[in-house]
Formats: structure tokens, sequence, C-alpha cells
């Protein structure tokens, strides 16, 4: 059988990161929540990772791969850097690598 498929959307990928029961941000959310690390992203941290699944043309697929790419290194030094930290806000510079990731403290 042969069809055709329609591009997702940018609102599609994003939807596809946050929304459904077992969403990629949602699990990496828990994975950090397990080392006692908070993560949140900010909407145009995930709009800049929705674009860069869309500019690929890699849909729902390729959003892992960009998403386990940025979240490597936190979830790799995590651990050991905590000590007093126990935050990890992505923002736009950090999802498009602009910056690097780092633990903070998280403001009450």
């Amino acid at each position: 059988m042969i069809t055709n498929l329609q591009q997702l959307s940018k609102e599609d990928l994003i939807h596809i990161l946050t929304e459904p029961k077992n969403a990629l941000i949602k699990q990496y959310k828990k994975l950090l929540a397990i080392e006692g690390i908070e993560l949140e992203f900010a909407p145009d941290a995930l709009e800049a990772l929705a674009e860069k699944a869309y500019s690929k043309g890699t849909g729902a697929r390729g959003l892992r791969a960009i998403l386990e790419n940025l979240m490597l290194d936190i979830m790799y030094d995590a651990p050991s850097e905590k000590k007093n930290n126990d935050y990890c806000f992505i923002t736009r510079d950090i999802a498009e690598g602009r910056k690097k990731m780092k633990l903070s403290r998280k403001k009450a």
C-alpha cells in the first residue's frame, strides 16, 4: 500500500513534546525528578526544538533524537553536579546550542 503523509506543523510537534501521557518532556522531567532536580522548559525553547525537527523534515521521530542530544550532558552530569542545585530551566538559547545548560537553585 502506498499513501501520502502530510508533514506535521510546528504546533503539532510542540503538542507531541508536551501533551500525550508519555510525552518526551514528561519523561525527562520524571528522569531528573528521580535525581531530585526539577526540569522546566521555556515556551520558546519548545518552539526551537519543534523548528529544528520541522526544518529537518524528521517529524515526531526526529524530536526524540533532538531532545536526547540536548539532554545528554545534563543527564550525565546531573548526579555529580547536583550538590545544592535542584533546578534546570531550558531556554531557547540552550535549545539552539548557543548556551550550555546548567543546574541552579530554584527561586522561591
